[in-house]
């Protein structure tokens, strides 16, 4: 136990047979339970938890018979969590790269009922930079500006963290079955955290690369499925928080600020086409282009900035 809570660490595997041991042996003692939930790997990712298994009490197995996503391995986990009443869940990558010393500092916020979910942060300090590879780097800063606006956690960075821990609250709240099964969980969970208003701190943890680990993920080809992602989740999350469960006059501004720039779209090309056939530009074409660019940032600015207000309360202290 640590600090008279039950932990269970959660660890999700896909074809990690060089780094799985390593990683479940580096858990920290005071971890009561470690639970491997092997997503249908085509290696020996499986085989090697399974001689873990059987000379440590603390770890176990879960497999699913069928490829479904980091996601929902994680889900898998919490929903193991909830069933077996423990008191925090957290998460730990199957590739090692996840310092097991910066642990405590991700439980104590929750222990101290001072956060609901932590998660890492590798960003802050600055090492990142140096340490992780320059595309992901760029690719999650990318994604960590979009997460922002679309989870209402203004305070949160490196969106793409999987080093995170949940408290037994959230554990029995939230709905596992519906979060996103890919590797867009995070910003997906997020989002969910926000609609069921749920404290979220941001923890600095150590960088770690270079052990060995194979990445399967390709920043080109991630990056741009989940920019259309985040646009769904922030709808969805405008629909569910501040008109469903309770309204809120920022859904206006928002939508006049996006309907502005939208609009903005066919005076363009209207002005692009004047111009090419008879090089001329009508000035109340120009002046419709400005207004509704100006008036549709701003609004976007108002709206962004309630959103602030609104979500003030829930940045873990």
């Amino acid at each position: 136990m640590y600090k008279k809570k039950k932990v269970c660490v959660i660890i999700p595997a896909y074809n990690e047979e060089k780094l799985i041991k390593n990683t479940v042996e580096t858990v920290p003692v005071y971890v009561d339970h470690i639970l491997v939930v092997d997503d249908a790997s085509e290696d020996k990712t499986a085989e090697i938890v399974e001689k873990i298994e059987k000379v440590n009490h603390k770890v176990m197995l879960i497999k699913h018979e069928k490829n479904r996503g980091v996601g929902a391995a994680i889900s898998t986990g919490y929903i193991w969590c909830r069933d077996n009443n423990m008191d925090i869940a957290a998460v730990v990558a199957g590739d090692g790269q996840m310092n097991p010393d910066n642990m405590p500092d991700l439980l104590d916020p929750i222990v101290e009922n001072r956060s609901d979910y932590t998660k890492g942060n590798r960003l802050v300090t600055g090492e990142a930079w140096y340490i992780m590879p320059r595309r992901r780097y760029l690719g999650n800063s990318v994604l960590t500006f979009m997460t922002k606006i679309a989870s209402g956690y203004w305070h949160v960075t490196d969106s793409q963290s999987g080093y995170t821990a949940l408290n037994k609250k959230a554990l029995h709240i939230l709905p596992f079955k519906d979060v996103y099964p890919r590797y867009g969980m995070p910003n997906d969970f997020l989002v969910t955290l926000n609609v069921y208003d749920m404290r979220v701190m941001d923890v600095v943890v150590d960088p770690v690369y270079g052990i060995g680990e194979e990445s399967g993920i390709k920043v080109h080809k991630i990056v741009i499925p989940l920019f259309f992602l985040l646009i769904r989740l922030f709808f969805r999350r405008m629909l569910h928080k501040y008109i469903i469960r309770d309204f809120h006059p920022l859904v206006f501004f928002y939508a006049f600020g996006i309907f502005l720039l939208l609009l903005d779209v066919p005076l363009i090309i209207r002005l692009i086409i004047r111009w090419t056939l008879d090089a001329s530009i009508t000035p109340i074409n120009s002046l419709a282009i400005l207004f509704c660019t100006l008036i549709g940032i701003q609004s976007l600015f108002f709206g962004m900035l309630f959103d602030m207000e609104a979500n003030r309360e829930l940045k873990g202290k």
